[in-house]
């Protein structure tokens, strides 16, 4: 799960202890070094060639920033302090906090950072490099570097998704939102190919949105070099936003599930599927385009609005 800090100008202390943390260079390197591992202090000095006496210092800025956690383990010679980063996201307001006022955190996840799904030919998952696995067979889609994948496409079946739940605590949620580009999927690629795909979340249907086509007559803005013409190339830019009316996809309602249906604020994951359902009218599968393809720099994006 992402760990985010939201701060704003009213805490004067706190954001001056972050800034201050992120004003020297080196700390950002150890941050970098940190991020997907804890490191003691001599490994952080021995990476980044510096004094174990900065590294040090540095930490201790680091920790009262509230950005790495410094944990005491028995070591070789003594005690080792492990160092692990704390945070990911800062969030920082030119607003103090206002129960008048809606916030928001979002969060982007990779096409291809699915927990479950079920797929059919055509099908397949594609990175810069290329096709990920062997198309139109499904144990291409359990490949550890379905995770770099910016393509996923699948005649029908389903994708899910879990992303972390962002709600603070006492907090309460006015708008749940989903962006993601998206298509139809086709052989090769079909201009008119429609599909009905429904979107679900946290197990209810929210809506079915009807796709008019596979596109693929021109290039996609941001496709590799080696996505080559005559496949599918860009898709349609979708916003889904769940709030206290109801549910409407690209500014039209719908449905009338809510956000107060849809929430679960014990649950620490909002789980979010695109399928075809078995009894769709046009099963006509879905391209889902990550950050490096299609025409738009990003993932699937989910955004939470709330209320302290």
């Amino acid at each position: 799960m992402a760990r985010i800090v939201d701060v704003d100008v009213g805490n004067k202390e706190k954001l001056c202890s972050i800034c201050k943390a992120l004003s020297v260079p080196a700390r950002i390197d150890i941050l970098k070094l940190i991020e997907n591992k804890g490191m003691s202090i001599s490994e952080i000095s021995e990476r980044l060639n510096i004094p174990q006496s900065s590294v040090t210092f540095h930490i201790k800025i680091l920790e009262q920033a509230d950005m790495v956690s410094v944990e005491e383990r028995p070591g070789m010679r003594g005690t080792l302090k492990l160092c692990t980063r704390k945070t990911d996201y800062i969030n920082i307001s030119a607003y103090q906090k206002n129960s008048d006022i809606n916030e928001y955190r979002s969060v982007e996840m990779p096409v291809g950072a699915y927990f479950d799904f079920h797929v059919m030919p055509t099908c397949g998952l594609a990175g810069e490099q290329g096709i990920i696995g062997v198309e139109d067979k499904m144990r291409s889609f359990y490949l550890p570097e379905r995770i770099k994948a910016g393509l996923l496409w699948t005649a029908g079946g389903f994708v899910k998704y879990r992303f972390p739940n962002l709600l603070p605590l006492e907090a309460k949620p006015c708008k749940l939102m989903f962006t993601m580009e998206i298509c139809s999927e086709a052989p090769n690629y079909h201009e008119d190919w429609k599909s009905d795909i429904t979107f679900i979340v946290n197990g209810l249907e929210t809506g079915t949105w009807r796709s008019g086509g596979d596109y693929g007559a021109r290039r996609g803005r941001l496709n590799p070099q080696v996505w080559e013409a005559g496949s599918t190339q860009y898709g349609v830019m979708l916003g889904i936003e769940i709030n206290g009316d109801g549910t409407l996809i690209n500014g039209k309602q719908y449905s009338d599930v809510k956000i107060d249906m849809v929430f679960q604020e014990e649950k620490p994951y909002i789980e979010f599927e695109v399928c075809n359902k078995p009894d769709a009218a046009y099963i006509g599968g879905f391209n889902l385009f990550g950050k490096n393809f299609g025409d738009y720099a990003q993932d699937i994006v989910m955004g939470l609005e709330y209320r302290n």
